[in-house]
């Protein structure tokens, strides 16, 4: 009987372990299911599994289980990976995870190999379904012998149109904290018309793209942090622009750059007094000192921000210039942020998320003159706000590329990221069987001259 530990049952884990537990009998798979909650993981299973509560730093109790386990698929913040990933080792068991492949990770990829076993990273949404659609189509005007001059994706992880209801167009349906402390760590890099270009982070928020999806409207788009990496990661050395970013509804990214340039988005030092310290108090600590002046007149003479300005709606609407009590002691600014968000921007009971994945490539066709423009869309919605198209979209391939390495479709050793035909196709081909399929538009751009 074959055995799979998955650690972390937060909320993306749902589409996982439900995936898992369908072809548990048809395979005979026994399934455990850790959390430092084991409430949290006994609410998403089913009785048929065995849930424990695992805390990852006690080593002797990590050991035993992932010695015990055939595969492990990690579920918890991307930086206690390499914790889990030591355990796998030393027992020479294969990991996966949702997660960005960080250099600790890719360092272990010889004792990976050397043990015969798989670390694959990136197994989620974005990064993971982003991908296996992008290399897809890339691989494929490749071997049509194309020329490849452009390549933009963008994904956004939003609230379901029936459930949109307030001024910000959003709700958190994923971790909060990397919402919050989104585009930090260093200026957004990327390739246009080749050139390098790089955004600092005080400007992220005020750089942003519009971009039409047929049947869902209009989004706006911001740089990810660091694009020039993929540019090895999918072989695109010859390619004139390459581009990586995240996808909001029109406004959000004006409003949040309020934030930014507040500094309530800093998570580098502690406040103090925080635990007595009012959502008002906590703009207040970043602006001007008038007595007469009420806060909120001093944030939007601060920040020039108009009468008639659709921010001030969303600001207002967050209740930040509200008497409510913080309560959380020696936090971060970006701390106290989060806590105030996570109150406003809630999926509600029946709420349905939303995700919204879209590339961009252009190309030159062997022995013509024009460009083509090739757009490919893909549009997930969520259940309820525990089955949520996020929980879909990162469960689901986890699970999938989880059945392959323990059937042996995959066979590979090392250290790896879905980039190749190996993986990406059968696990596109199953996402597709349960409803998770790309749309994708073709049409011609204006006449190719050579100068």
């Amino acid at each position: 009987m074959k055995k799979i530990l998955i650690i972390g049952a937060g909320r993306s884990s749902s589409a996982l372990i439900r995936y898992l537990e369908d072809n548990s009998v048809k395979f005979g798979w026994e399934i455990t299911v850790s959390d430092r909650d084991i409430c949290l993981a006994q609410e998403k299973t089913d009785p048929s599994c065995r849930t424990i509560a695992l805390d990852i730093f006690n080593e002797e109790q990590l050991d035993d289980e992932v010695q015990g386990a055939d595969v492990v698929v990690s579920m918890i913040p991307a930086r206690f990976h390499p914790v889990v990933a030591m355990a796998c080792l030393k027992h020479a068991k294969s990991m996966l995870t949702a997660s960005y492949e960080s250099d600790e990770i890719h360092e272990m990829a010889a004792k990976a190999r050397s043990q015969g076993i798989i670390f694959l990273n990136e197994m989620g949404v974005d990064p993971g379904i982003d991908h296996m659609s992008a290399m897809r189509v890339i691989n494929r005007i490749r071997e049509e012998n194309h020329e490849l001059l452009c390549f933009e994706t963008f994904t956004g992880g939003l609230i379901a149109p029936e459930s949109d209801n307030n001024p910000w167009h959003y709700k958190i349906t994923w971790n909060p904290r990397n919402v919050v402390l989104a585009g930090q760590g260093g200026p957004a890099r990327f390739i246009q018309e080749g050139r390098f270009k790089y955004i600092p982070y005080h400007r992220l928020f005020r750089r942003t793209e519009v971009i039409d999806i047929e049947g869902f409207g209009k989004f706006e788009g911001y740089a990810n942090r660091d694009s020039l990496k993929y540019i090895s990661k999918y072989n695109l050395q010859d390619v004139p622009t390459v581009y990586r970013g995240t996808l909001r509804r029109p406004g959000y990214c004006r409003a949040w750059d309020v934030f930014v340039q507040l500094g309530a988005t800093d998570d580098s030092f502690t406040m103090k007094n925080t635990e007595e310290m009012t959502y008002k108090e906590f703009i207040n600590s970043f602006l001007y000192y008038s007595a007469e002046d009420p806060v909120k007149t001093k944030l939007y003479q601060y920040m020039h921000i108009d009468q008639d300005s659709d921010v001030r709606e969303k600001l207002e609407w967050l209740g930040i210039f509200d008497d409510t009590k913080i309560g959380l002691k020696e936090a971060t600014p970006a701390e106290i942020l989060e806590y105030i968000l996570c109150r406003k921007w809630v999926l509600e009971p029946g709420d349905k998320d939303m995700l919204v994945m879209w590339h961009k490539f252009i190309y030159r066709e062997k022995g013509k003159q024009y460009k083509t423009l090739l757009t490919s869309s893909l549009v997930v919605t969520g259940d309820d706000q525990v089955n949520t198209a996020m929980a879909k979209t990162v469960g689901l391939p986890l699970g999938i590329a989880a059945k392959m390495v323990l059937t042996g479709q995959i066979k590979l050793e090392g250290v790896y990221i879905p980039t190749i035909p190996e993986i990406y196709t059968p696990v596109l081909k199953e996402l597709e069987c349960n409803g998770i399929t790309f749309q994708d538009k073709i049409e011609e751009l204006q006449i190719f001259t050579d100068n």
